[in-house]
């Protein structure tokens, strides 16, 4: 109903608008006549209904939208911002309530930073208690209709970053929840017409997609984040994702044109912890065992490049179950058995319940010492999670 929205406008509605460059230029402009114009599209009223919120009659609004009257006092721009749901200095006004609203974003920016940082030292578990009330803070002013772009902005940001932090801690049978937290993400970046940002999103929501088992759909958005990646740079961020995402789909085909096109990119782009020739030892071993392709992964299995920079914590793990699942499948019984124990040591210690499951299965049927621990590791992890 049209007056619900004038009273309540409802972020979902309006969201996509308040997101677009049309609307920064808008808001920029400070142009009290162009931003009443503007709120009256997004939220499909006439002027007599933008007076009756404001407390003006039609004549006044009209005359504020064709610039044949202003408003140079301060407290009536101050609260025709509150009831625009727009920050005060949008309208040229300055008060402790806008100094506010720039210090939550200055302080959401920094938590976001401090939260991947913890999250790629191995310390996702903390990365959540950072982000969680960020997250809440951030929805509930979109919920009451402040949607302007950076807030926006930074709650897609971190919500992505709280679901692959969640995609760290969770086990398997609740990943589907750090994949619901990065489509939120999607759900606002997309309309941001930002390529670099929207592929950086697409790229860990399909990350995440193809750990919760949603496989073919996690192939379709990497593939989109790499088509739209700005560079070769933002390209070379997504093909390790999708490699992995190709090889758990069992494509063959697309999991070599993917890696190759990666060897090529290695001469001449950045490399980073995920995006180098050792991690991409790990997903191509990884690959060719999900596509039937055992002997060549055994053959590969001990020509890996030299380390040449610091993974995170959480890769090691990745990299020794790997390995360990490759030499059990050669016949290496004792080799293998000594990285899923160093696995699953370390697994522990960072709680990574989802690489204490890869542990159980390749140890199942060939290691049930090490199966019975890695099973009871996961139960204390799974206790401690419902506490």
């Amino acid at each position: 109903m049209p007056g619900e929205l004038v009273s309540h406008p409802s972020a979902r509605h309006v969201l996509w608008r308040w997101a677009t460059p049309q609307a920064q230029a808008v808001l920029a402009s400070g142009n009290l006549g162009a931003i009443l114009r503007f709120h009256r599209m997004v939220h499909g009223i006439n002027q007599s209904a933008l007076g009756e919120l404001l407390g003006y009659d039609k004549t006044t609004i009209s005359a504020f939208e064709n610039g044949k009257r202003t408003l140079g006092d301060a407290d009536a721009r101050r609260r025709i911002a509150e009831l625009l749901r727009l920050p005060p200095h949008v309208l040229g006004v300055t008060d402790p309530a806008d100094t506010d609203h720039r210090a939550m974003l200055q302080f959401g920016e920094s938590t976001v930073r401090l939260a991947e940082i913890a999250r790629q030292s191995g310390h996702a578990s903390e990365a959540v208690a950072e982000l969680w009330p960020l997250v809440v803070r951030l929805e509930g002013r979109s919920h009451d209709g402040h949607v302007e772009r950076d807030v926006l902005r930074l709650l897609a940001r971190a919500r992505v970053s709280l679901g692959v932090a969640l995609g760290n801690v969770l086990p398997e049978e609740r990943l589907q929840t750090a994949a619901c937290w990065t489509a939120k993400s999607w759900g606002i970046a997309r309309h941001f017409r930002d390529p670099a940002f929207s592929s950086d999103v697409l790229r860990m929501h399909g990350n995440e997609m193809r750990k919760a088992g949603l496989t073919g759909a996690a192939v379709c958005r990497l593939q989109h984040a790499a088509a739209i990646a700005p560079d070769d740079n933002a390209r070379a961020a997504v093909l390790p994702l999708l490699a992995r995402a190709a090889g758990a789909l069992h494509d063959g085909h697309l999991l070599d044109a993917v890696l190759g096109e990666a060897d090529r990119l290695l001469e001449h782009v950045d490399h980073t912890s995920l995006f180098n020739p050792y991690a991409l030892h790990e997903i191509r071993l990884r690959g060719l065992i999900a596509t039937g392709r055992t002997r060549t992964a055994v053959r590969l299995l001990d020509n890996a490049p030299t380390r040449t920079m610091v993974a995170a914590p959480q890769w090691r793990v990745i990299e020794l179950v790997t390995v360990a699942h490759t030499q059990l499948v050669a016949g290496d019984r004792a080799g293998g058995a000594q990285c899923l124990e160093d696995a699953l040591s370390e697994a522990a210690r960072q709680r990574l319940p989802h690489q204490v499951q890869r542990i159980i299965r390749s140890a199942q049927g060939r290691l049930p010492d090490l199966h019975a621990a890695a099973t009871r590791a996961l139960e204390r992890m799974r206790q401690d999670i419902a506490a």
